[in-house]
């Protein structure tokens, strides 16, 4: 570990002389990558109402599973096609990958719109898995454009824009999700609204899309280098050079396909990715259980909220997010380094989960005093503020430890990589892992809160099951990573 002076004066020094970020391209880059985290949390404030109008749920409590089959067969396609999208993007280039994502995402979030049936929300969803595989390939993309100076503040940059796109996804959701009920003076003539009930918000969804296609299209540039042709003067290198100039000869790009080198899977980088998975397998069962915790009538262990209160809570943290991206983590990670920051976003997150599941006594005791009928919709009164008090409480700390792990993480991910032509291999490999965390994590959260719901047992096997779960797989995944090395706070390539 570095002296604490020593690693004052080095980054001092470091700072002293960052290179200026290029925000032309980076901000090309972020506005590619806000759909896939919109698109990714715009469904999830009437998941649950939408699979409990499908003819396949025979029960209210059923709605878990299926909610959880749909979020899984995202991440199953997005593990099919995620090794061939990072070698794919090594091989063709950045851009083309990333605009064929975009392109196919677009589409295919219009058709989980127009779903009417179980088994086409399935198909819809399973299609936009396909399609979003890629979203490694910007973190090669903008690694490829960083520097040692400013890498750690580029990167930084992309956890901010998931969670902006996460919070606006579901704020989205909520607010346009069954227009025809929540605004009947405005769209109560619409049957074509009507008819597709959830149509409306995956139309605003895909607007993301859209004008992250037409940006990229007509202002991103391609940031692979690539080795020129012999014959090619040099007089022709000038506005046509790559973002990215590289001072050390280059390996032949992998190919989609090929098996990635036994070589990228050093004991450091195994560790790394080891932590990465047991990190995401618990935050991919917390993403999938919270909307329909937060849905589940407070008698069966949840907090009873409408579509538009499930995505007012996701939005939240909105301002929080915009400071602990922007100015809390590049100082705490210039500080401290990358790994620590990693290991105390997980430490601060293992409680949250432990404490989430105990709202539910309170939103009971609510329900109660409010006789028969279900307290969906925020409302006056010391019972429902100190509700909606500790719900945010425990959103801001989860949020807090989120920023510091994950933003993290992507940079670990990146400094593992040997060099520069492999990043888009590692990433990929990274992003398969998460991707089978997603089939994982949905089904098996889906499963046990359907199943924890159905049977009246004592703790922990009741509503809390699924929380206990998620807090002691990211105490797992802290006490893994202790053993990685300070190494890991440098970029190899």
């Amino acid at each position: 570990m570095v002296p604490g002076s020593q690693r004052k004066s080095a980054e001092a020094a470091r700072t002293a002389g960052a290179t200026p970020l290029p925000w032309s391209q980076l901000g090309t880059l972020l506005a590619v990558q806000l759909a896939m985290p919109v698109n990714y949390s715009l469904i999830q404030p009437f998941v649950f109402e939408m699979v409990k109008s499908f003819d396949v749920v025979r029960s209210p409590k059923d709605v878990s599973f299926y909610a959880g089959v749909l979020f899984m067969s995202y991440s199953v396609c997005q593990a099919i096609t995620t090794t061939y999208w990072g070698p794919l993007s090594d091989r063709i280039g950045r851009r083309p990958t990333l605009l064929m994502g975009l392109a196919g995402d677009l589409v295919t979030f219009v058709l989980f719109g127009l779903s009417k049936s179980f088994w086409w929300a399935l198909a819809a969803r399973s299609l936009n898995g396909f399609f979003t595989g890629n979203s490694a390939v910007v973190r090669s993309a903008i690694a490829e454009m960083a520097d040692d100076t400013n890498r750690s503040r580029m990167m930084a940059l992309l956890p901010l824009v998931w969670h902006v796109g996460v919070m606006g996804g579901g704020a989205a959701g909520g607010l346009l999700a069954d227009p025809v009920r929540q605004y009947p003076g405005l769209f109560g003539s619409s049957e074509l609204f009507r008819t597709y009930p959830y149509l409306l918000p995956c139309l605003a969804g895909s607007l993301t899309t859209a004008a992250g296609l037409a940006v990229g299209l007509f202002r991103l540039k391609e940031t692979l280098v690539r080795d020129p042709p012999d014959s090619a003067p040099a007089a022709e290198a000038g506005e046509t050079t790559p973002l990215v100039v590289a001072a050390a000869a280059r390996r032949p790009a992998a190919r989609p396909g090929r098996r990635l080198s036994p070589g990228l899977l050093t004991p450091v980088a195994r560790r790394v990715l080891q932590t990465n998975l047991l990190m995401y397998l618990a935050m991919m069962m917390m993403t999938q259980t919270y909307p329909v915790f937060a849905a589940t009538p407070p008698g069966d262990g949840g907090l009873g909220f409408s579509p538009r209160s499930i995505g007012f809570s996701l939005a939240v943290a909105g301002v929080a997010v915009v400071y602990l991206q922007l100015v809390a983590y590049p100082r705490l990670e210039r500080r401290f380094g990358a790994l620590w920051c990693y290991r105390t976003g997980m430490k601060v997150m293992v409680p949250t989960f432990f404490a989430m599941p105990c709202l539910s006594y309170l939103a009971r005791h609510i329900e109660r005093l409010a006789g028969d009928q279900q307290a969906r919709l925020p409302q006056a009164g010391v019972e429902r503020a100190l509700l909606w008090a500790l719900l945010v409480a425990l959103i801001l700390v989860r949020i807090t430890g989120d920023v510091l792990a994950f933003t993290s993480v992507g940079l670990l991910v990146v400094n593992i990589a040997p060099s520069r032509t492999t990043l888009g291999a590692m990433t990929g490999m990274q992003q398969l892992l998460v991707a089978c965390t997603g089939i994982v994590g949905p089904l098996v959260a889906g499963t046990l809160w359907s199943w924890s719901i159905k049977h009246a047992l004592p703790y922990p096997l009741n509503a809390h099951l699924v929380w206990v779960l998620c807090g002691t797989l990211m105490a797992l995944a802290w006490a893994h990573s202790c053993a990685l090395p300070s190494s890991v706070n440098v970029f190899a390539a």
